[in-house]
């Protein structure tokens, strides 16, 4: 008797980290053989010693919590040094321990794992948002070279949740709004459902205490009413399927309470309508037993008309396999059905984990692997055009939540997009430079715009020009990440080439004026003038000239003297203003653009100021804020219509006094339609019953076209007054 009492107050005073170790052995020794054990045993040690004295909020030490992600990831049979990653994986961060030495003491392979976790250091200066940013940019180009780095990441955002309690409110719900906005959709997006399910369970309860407690009371309050149904539709199921000579097994499902509560949001529909809904699996052993069994229970209850989805002919991009359906049982009840083999059933649970838990299996682990490779390559295109860090993760997230539409190429090809996804996305998704030049497109042989939605089943022949180029309007209605990206890409690198080329107009037309030119320029001035001025390069000089953040006279004056650091007088510069214009023909693109206020057109005199960091503002000679301008000496310039080259449609505004009655405003547009001019917008200024007064923006290709359009108005015996606004 005393001796049993010995051994209990052994285990009670068995260490936890002791114990932990003993449970990582144990898993570890089902499929690692004992040399690689002895291996993680002693990266166990070096982690106990750098960690020693460090001690959790729970009270417990440290090395406790790598240790229990070491365990979460020997259960998905990670490989041994995957596992020594797990356990070392806070050294670098949180301990004196350099990536260095643990390449000499274990090896390059461990050391690149623990530094692909670690978070970044000296972030002080940034902003929380994008500190968690940078972090998780980083994380994922070290999954790019290695899919361990997300596992190891995983678990121990996994074991964070489970000890989630010890830390104060705020950061509770901080982690897990971050844990539901991007840990659980990366399971997701990397297939490890089971991962996913639990983080999203601990991310709800943690971040909606309240919302979660009376979920689970009511699921549980419902289960038991519920129990009688579920054996009736189960076994007649599995009746059937013995009928008819089929190895299928049957087993019901329950629902997470973070899924019931996303989709109460998501259909506003109360609990109830929710937890009504039956859920089962059959597992098949073969793809054509899964088929059979569809028709078994098709025949068996009544199918739902357009709630049939296969995922076995076409997976999920994370490389979910299955049928579902959904059927109306006995009572009337709705009852989903979920359709898989085994295999498939191993691969949605685990995911890339597969990999390793299932590695002398089928291929379909290897097929999960590449596709979850597929969408890194993805991303790693996205991080190198991405803004920054914050921008990344806006791309990130849009990819972390798709609902996949499966569309066609001519050739027959499926694409993959997410649902919402546009003409646009398609093009882009085939390749970069169809979606940059992309104008149109046909679906099903029938023209459509840009801007239209995908639907399943569509073929999309998209048409593209030499002479397009992406529009800023497309970022309003595309929604895949390469899209997104690559357009602000294009723009910036366009914005970008239009400021050179105007900078080097201005700046060529004020060295004309004192009777230089650019490249008569001698080099070496121009390298000792880059360096007075601080500018890397000559490219870099005149983006700044074109975007309005330095007047090219001034430039123009220091290349001229003969000591280039010498500063120009501003009176000076204002004496020798030239006074030959700078020709424009409206359609420069995002460094020329016609001022909103008075709406200048070819025709019209003009005046033109430079707006820092934007360019040249274009505006009419007569508008208001042209005289406001031209006070200002120092950032105004003389500019003239092209007259070759000014074609186009340019908007213009009208100000029209309206007879106000019926039909009125139809036979005003139906004019000027036919003057082959279109109506852009039209606002209602002030009306009573006798008089209507509107503002009309309308396109026009030059001055004169518009005052045919007033005087085509002007007959028109509904028209009191009508004049054209100029500021």
């Amino acid at each position: 008797m005393m001796h049993g009492i010995a051994v209990e107050s052994d285990q009670q005073l068995e260490l936890p980290e002791n114990r932990l170790l003993r449970q990582l052995q144990d898993v570890l020794g089902d499929y690692l053989e004992q040399e690689h054990i002895d291996e993680i045993v002693r990266a166990y040690h070096f982690g106990a010693e750098a960690h020693s004295g460090q001690f959790r909020k729970s009270g417990e030490a440290y090395i406790c919590h790598p240790v229990s992600v070491a365990i979460s990831l020997g259960q998905m049979r990670m490989d041994m040094r995957g596992i020594m990653a797990a356990i070392l994986h806070d050294v670098i961060e949180d301990t004196p321990v350099t990536k260095d030495e643990l390449a000499d003491q274990f090896s390059s392979e461990v050391a690149e794992l623990v530094d692909g976790v670690t978070k970044l250091s000296k972030l002080d200066n940034k902003s929380r948002a994008e500190a968690q940013a940078e972090n998780v940019r980083k994380m994922f180009l070290a999954m790019a070279k290695d899919l361990r780095v997300i596992m190891v990441k995983l678990a121990d955002r996994l074991h964070n949740m489970q000890t989630l309690s010890a830390m104060s409110a705020p950061s509770r719900r901080r982690i897990a709004k971050e844990t539901l906005e991007i840990y659980a959709p990366i399971a997701s997006r990397l297939g490890m459902n089971k991962v996913r399910h639990e983080l999203q369970t601990l991310g709800f309860k943690a971040l909606y205490p309240n919302r979660f407690e009376v979920l689970d009371h009511y699921v549980k309050k419902s289960r038991g009413n519920r129990r009688e149904i579920i054996e009736t539709i189960q076994s007649s199921i599995q009746n059937r399927l013995d009928q008819v000579a089929l190895n299928g097994k049957v087993a019901g499902r329950e629902k997470n309470i973070a899924s019931i509560y996303q989709k109460m949001r998501y259909k506003k529909i109360s609990f109830h309508d929710v937890f009504d809904v039956y859920a089962f699996r059959i597992f098949c052993e073969t793809v054509d037993e899964c088929y059979r069994a569809l028709g078994c229970v098709h025949n068996l209850y009544k199918p739902v008309p357009g709630k049939f989805k296969d995922y076995i002919a076409l997976p999920k991009a994370n490389g979910y396999q299955s049928l579902h359906t959904i059927l109306i049982g006995p009572y009337g009840v709705p009852i989903e059905i979920q359709i898989r083999t085994h295999d498939m059933h191993k691969v949605s649970e685990s995911g890339i984990a597969a990999h390793w838990l299932y590695k002398s299996e089928n291929e379909s682990n290897e097929s999960v692997k590449a596709r979850a490779n597929e969408w890194l390559r993805d991303l790693l295109e996205i991080q190198k055009t991405a803004g920054d860090s914050l921008e990344f993760i806006d791309n990130l997230k849009v990819d972390l939540f798709p609902q996949e539409v499966f569309v066609f190429t001519p050739q027959g090809d499926i694409v993959k997009l997410p649902r919402g996804a546009t003409v646009v996305d398609f093009a882009f998704s085939v390749h970069t430079a169809i979606g940059n030049s992309c104008v149109s497109a046909r679906i099903d042989k029938k023209l459509v715009p840009l801007q239209t939605q995908l639907e399943n089943g569509m073929t999309v022949d998209v048409i593209t020009a030499v002479w397009a180029r992406p529009n800023p309007l497309w970022l309003n209605y595309v929604v895949t990440a390469k899209a997104r990206s690559s357009i602000r890409t294009y723009l910036k690198h366009f914005q970008q080439q239009e400021a050179i080329d105007l900078g080097r107009r201005l700046l060529e037309k004020e060295l004309l004026a004192i009777n230089m030119h650019l490249d008569q320029v001698d080099p070496t001035r121009i390298v000792e003038l880059l360096d007075a001025l601080q500018v890397k390069s000559m490219d870099d000089l005149l983006e700044d000239i074109g975007l309005g953040n330095r007047m090219p006279i001034l430039i123009a004056k220091r290349i001229s003297q003969e000591d280039v650091n010498a500063a120009v007088k501003l009176d000076d510069q204002v004496s020798h203003h030239d006074t030959t214009p700078l020709i424009i023909k409206g359609t420069e693109g995002m460094v020329v653009t016609l001022a909103k206020c008075c709406r200048p057109i070819p025709g019209d005199s003009i005046i033109g100021y430079f707006n820092p960091g934007k360019g040249i503002v274009v505006h009419h000679h007569e508008c208001r804020n042209s005289h406001d301008v031209r006070k200002k000496h120092t950032n105004w310039l003389d500019v003239e219509w092209s007259e070759e080259e000014a074609s186009g449609e340019f908007p213009a505004e009208i100000r029209l006094e309206l007879m106000n009655q019926r039909g009125t405003l139809a036979t005003v547009a139906s004019t000027i339609s036919s003057m082959e001019s279109n109506i852009e917008n039209v606002t209602v200024v002030d009306q009573d019953d006798r008089v209507s007064v509107d503002l009309i923006t309308l396109t026009v290709k030059d001055r004169v076209h518009l005052a045919t359009i007033i005087r085509k108005l002007k007959k028109l015996n509904i028209v009191l007054k009508i004049t054209r606004v100029k500021a």
